[in-house]
């Protein structure tokens, strides 16, 4: 993919963060997204997912020493009402924790968990 990164933005994928230069500023983006089975576990609370993926991204802005100006979200929807409800609470908590809010991404629907999942 590096060869598709050309944009001197992309810093030649060899970091998390993109620094964009905008208006004489520079504009600092990042895109984590986390897996379960490798970044957490499938009995984890949905409210702690939320909280490990908003803060993985925000992470990486500190990191740069950006300050967020919002979030924008990749979230695929469960089928299992109760685990999303619960995603979106404990998103809503890490936002207001960090002062920021969600300004956008996308939701998609997903074939309903595999059998023996304990959500």
């Amino acid at each position: 993919m590096r060869s598709l990164a050309g944009d001197p933005a992309a810093r030649g994928l060899l970091d998390d963060a993109a620094t964009l230069a905008f208006e004489g500023k520079n504009l600092v983006l990042t895109h984590d997204m986390i897996v379960e089975g490798v970044h957490f576990l499938a009995e984890d609370p949905a409210e702690d997912v939320a909280w490990k993926l908003v803060a993985v991204n925000l992470s990486d802005l500190a990191a740069k020493g950006a300050k967020p100006l919002g979030v924008l979200l990749g979230y695929t929807l469960t089928g299992n009402s109760d685990w999303d409800d619960a995603f979106v609470i404990g998103l809503g908590e890490v936002l207001h924790a960090f002062g920021t809010a969600l300004i956008g991404g996308d939701t998609v629907s997903a074939p309903p968990l595999a059998p023996g999942r304990s959500d």
